[in-house]
């Protein structure tokens, strides 16, 4: 017999998606691990940031990046449009804040691809966040791929490996750490995580 329940049914526990913030060290594959997470998972929102820095090749405004002038972000900055802002290697880079409030209001789930600074940011103004460290598998992996994009000058390499250092120390502030062995399994992992199955 199957069993019944008298009275009202209680309501489902309110599942909304909560903002997921994944960040690591400049070169360890965030933006690879994004790009197929979100060729498996389109509904998957990805946030689009600003930034002073020119576009590399291939890069499309709105796609990869919003590029903007220094006197349009300072704009953002004093109008309280950006949820987090870094200057990163002589570059400034931004999220726009309404577009993320919008989505996390439609229930969306909703990532930001973010720096260490901004993911600092982004925990002070939305504790509720969930943040995620990618981490390279080894510190000579990380060199590995970062000198081996031949996109940028020796001495921005080098500032890149510096950061590199300061980023990795800061694996403890983090909710959640993934190792970048498989950009597969890193994608399915982050998804879980994000509980979009």
């Amino acid at each position: 017999m199957a069993a019944t329940s008298r009275g009202t049914t209680p309501e489902p526990p309110d599942v909304r998606p909560r903002l997921t913030v994944l960040s690591g060290p400049s070169g360890v594959g965030k933006s690879t691990v994004v790009a197929h997470m979100r060729k498996v998972h389109p509904e998957v929102w990805l946030s689009v940031s600003a930034t002073t820095r020119k576009p590399r090749p291939g890069e499309r405004d709105g796609v990869q990046y919003y590029f903007v002038a220094d006197d349009e972000f300072d704009k953002l900055i004093a109008n309280g449009e950006l949820l987090e802002w870094a200057e990163f290697a002589g570059n400034r880079y931004g999220t726009p804040r309404r577009a993320v409030l919008e989505r996390l209001e439609a229930g969306e789930p909703v990532l930001l691809e973010i720096d260490l600074q901004g993911a600092r940011l982004v925990r002070e103004s939305m504790p509720e966040a969930q943040l995620v460290f990618l981490a390279p598998p080894s510190w000579d992996e990380l060199v590995r791929r970062l000198t081996g994009r031949g996109t940028e000058p020796p001495e921005v390499i080098e500032r890149r490996l510096e950061a590199a250092k300061i980023e990795l120390a800061a694996e403890a502030e983090f909710d959640t750490t993934l190792v970048n062995t498989s950009v597969e399994d890193v994608a399915r992992e982050l998804l879980a995580l994000m509980a979009v199955v």
